[in-house]
């Protein structure tokens, strides 16, 4: 037999061979392709084998079971499953063996103890034995579950035991639900109240009022006022109340204060003043009404004569303050308490140091329990004597106290006088300055200029100039310096001015002309650059489809490099226009927390971890969440870009006093130069080789816009920390210009 082939059967062999080496290559592109969906896939993939052991795990698995693949493959799932009752588990297999697939719910203890809830979706016999099973961690939803039951039962028993009324009423008024401190102010039960409303309650003289706080109710969506009820009994009973909207499925609620006897008490204590105002007003004898403690209450206009301050600073007073407590006054007020009332003649000290000496007729417990004092001014005395008393107790006043400090010298600049400002500027007592030459405290490196000052002051009569002082704290400190020859003859003054901080604000206003500069030059640039670019763009992409393959990369560098200068021009926009935004109560921590799992992966891929500590309990932060990730994005991709070879970022929040919130983000980088840190948040001011210095630019204007500020906290070789502080709470534009606000 010959083992030959025709020509044709070969031509055909080859056809055969040809077509089997591309199906071969069809499949292994396509065998790539699941294997690629296999490990890319975000739910955990599982194939086991009939006795429930791991035949073949995706990466997400392994992240699920916080295990690596070698050491998963070969265990067993029952493993995980010891918290799931067994009729559970007989249930799931029961059901799997019926239908061939089954999805459910499952909670699985890991190897460290740690519980998850995970959704699983099992299909039996997905590859010849072996049986497929697809999961997902839901532990979070479920603990977002938990949590709203946990708010609606503290919310229900709130509701209950709240002294306060609370109401849950509709647009209309009708009453949805109360409260029983409400029923019982109301004097009504609570089925009854169900089927009412607010406007049968509402006193006549508040039916206006009502109707606007329910439309400032719906445009603003709170409200805050006074109300007057009238009970079925004919009793009124007044409020004091705060609406707010959107509780309980579109429903309104009201929380309000019974201020019944307050409101009562008032309207007696008017009534009582309006019998007295008038005598008590027009009389020219000082008249006091006082506590058992001495404290003031009231003073008529005479009072405030007499005792040299306004009204208003004279209530505030004790008028203890003005006597000297010795032996006679001892025995005054023991006459006084024996006798409730007295009539007889002290000497009293004025604010301005003036003494007087009047005579007064005290009755006790008279006004509503209150005691009267009646004074009549009987002093003569050295109105001279006084003046000139008063005049050296005014300029000591001033020298002590001046904000600036304020050095007399004399003959070869010996030191006079030194107030204390003076004193702290020069860290020395005041014992130790008198009588030495003030030259010798300038320190060294600023005695040749200081010289030069006093030449300047000997010719011309006056010098001015400044220089700089460290603190024991090792704090560099900018000394204003001003020199008068002679103020009066024989005596020479030095003012000195700590402008440290004006130089800091001066600095800061700079930086903020500069920032404004650019937002107005962001705009014009967005516009000029944004137009050629999208037609370049355009052109480019058409161009790239009709050029061979060998040119494709100089086409992804030509689009990268359009791609980086359009992200340059997005975030000029964010310095060019404003930013509408709503700020509402928001979690920081949550914020924080979706932030931190948004750029977890990219720092997974620097070898960077990300430790968080999150103080517990931490009240909402008023602010716009989006803005505020996108600060926290800038700044953990910075931290991340500063430790190429890896390491930690901490990132800790945390309550300051009573008001505020700090985020502190602490990497293992490099660390910056205390002289550069200043520079932070300049428009292209950057440590990176690519960077614009746009991202922190734009992260202090959010902050800035926030009411917060930004502290940088670095050490060369250690690393750096950024420190935002945020207030809980917006301050109003009015707080803020008078100076309310302040960190």
């Amino acid at each position: 037999m010959s083992n030959s082939l025709s020509p044709s059967e070969k031509q055909e062999l080859i056809v055969n061979v040809k077509s089997l080496e591309e199906e071969n290559r069809r499949l292994k592109e396509q065998l790539s392709g699941y294997a690629i969906i296999f490990e890319r896939s975000l739910d955990a993939i599982i194939i086991f084998d009939k006795n429930g052991e791991f035949v073949e795990v995706n990466e997400a698995a392994c992240h699920l079971f916080e295990m690596e693949k070698e050491e998963l493959v070969g265990k067993r799932f029952q493993m995980f499953l010891e918290l799931v009752p067994p009729d559970i588990l007989l249930f799931q297999q029961s059901m799997l063996h019926k239908f061939g697939s089954f999805s459910d719910e499952l909670i699985i203890k890991l190897r460290d103890g740690k519980i998850k809830h995970i959704e699983f979706s099992m299909k039996k016999d997905a590859f010849n034995r072996f049986d497929l099973a697809i999961m997902r961690d839901i532990s979070g939803r479920k603990a977002l579950e938990r949590e709203r039951i946990i708010n609606e039962f503290l919310f229900k028993d709130v509701f209950n035991r709240a002294v306060d009324s609370i109401v849950i009423f509709d647009e209309f008024g009708r009453f949805i639900d109360v409260n029983p401190a409400f029923c019982m102010s109301l004097n009504l039960e609570k089925e009854k109240l169900l089927h009412l409303s607010f406007q049968q309650f509402v006193a006549r003289q508040c039916k206006d009022d009502f109707v606007q706080l329910l439309v400032e109710l719906k445009e603003k969506g709170t409200a805050k006022g006074e109300l007057s009820l009238a009970r079925f009994d004919g009793t009124i009973k007044m409020f004091e109340l705060t609406m707010t909207s959107n509780i309980y499925s579109g429903f309104y609620m009201a929380i309000m204060r019974d201020v019944t006897e307050k409101k009562n008490m008032e309207i007696k204590l008017q009534k009582s003043e309006e019998r007295f105002r008038a005598i008590f007003e027009q009389a020219h004898e000082a008249i006091l009404i006082w506590n058992d403690s001495g404290h003031i209450l009231n003073a008529n206009p005479a009072a405030s004569r007499t005792f040299e301050l306004p009204l208003n600073l004279l209530v505030r007073r004790n008028l203890f303050d003005f006597i000297e407590y010795d032996e006679k006054v001892h025995d005054v007020m023991e006459q006084f308490r024996k006798t409730g009332e007295i009539r007889n003649e002290l000497t009293f000290h004025m604010p301005n140091g003036e003494d007087k000496q009047l005579e007064f007729t005290m009755k006790q417990g008279v006004i509503d329990g209150y005691h009267l004092a009646i004074f009549r001014n009987v002093t003569e005395r050295g109105k001279m004597e006084k003046e000139l008393q008063e005049s050296e107790q005014k300029f000591r006043s001033i020298f002590d106290h001046s904000m600036n400090g304020i050095l007399l010298w004399g003959e070869e600049y010996r030191i006079l006088d030194v107030n204390p400002i003076a004193c702290d500027i020069f860290q020395m007592p005041k014992k130790q300055l008198l009588a030495q030459s003030f030259i010798t405290c300038i320190p060294e490196k600023e005695r040749k200029v200081f010289d030069k000052l006093i030449k300047q002051c000997e010719q011309l009569g006056e010098a001015y100039g400044e220089m700089t002082v460290l603190t024991k704290e090792a704090e560099q400190r900018t000394i204003e310096l001003s020199l008068k020859k002679e103020i009066i003859a024989g005596v020479g003054m030095m003012m000195l001015r700590d402008v440290t901080e004006k130089k800091e604000l001066e600095w800061q206003l700079r930086k903020s002309d500069t920032l404004n500069v650019v937002g107005e030059l962001a705009a014009g640039i967005a516009h000029e650059i944004r137009n050629p670019m999208t037609a370049l763009k355009g052109f480019i992409q058409l161009l790239q489809g009709s050029i061979k393959d060998d040119y494709s990369m100089y086409f992804d560098v030509i689009m990268s490099e359009l791609k980086r200068i359009e992200s340059i021009i997005t975030e000029f926009l964010v310095l060019a226009k404003p930013q509408a935004v709503q700020y509402k109560q928001n979690d920081v921590c949550k914020i924080m927390k979706d932030t931190i799992d948004l750029i977890s992966a990219q720092a997974m891929m620097h070898n960077v971890q990300i430790i968080s500590d999150f103080e517990e309990k931490l009240p909402l932060l008023y602010c716009e969440p989006n803005q505020l990730k996108q600060v926290f994005i800038n700044i953990l991709k910075n931290a991340i870009e500063v430790m190429p070879k890896g390491g930690d970022i901490h990132v800790r929040i945390q309550k300051i006093g009573t008001d505020y919130i700090r985020i502190s983000v602490a990497d293992q980088g490099c660390g910056i130069p205390q002289d550069k840190i200043k520079k932070l948040g300049e428009p292209f001011y950057t440590t990176k080789e690519r960077g614009t210095g746009l991202g922190l630019m734009v992260s202090y204007k959010i902050i800035e816009e926030h009411q917060g500020k930004i502290d940088v906290d670095s050490e060369v070789g250690i690393g750096t920390t950024f420190h935002i502080t945020l207030p809980i709470e917006r301050v109003d534009a009015d707080d803020e210009e008078t100076g309310v606000y302040n960190i």
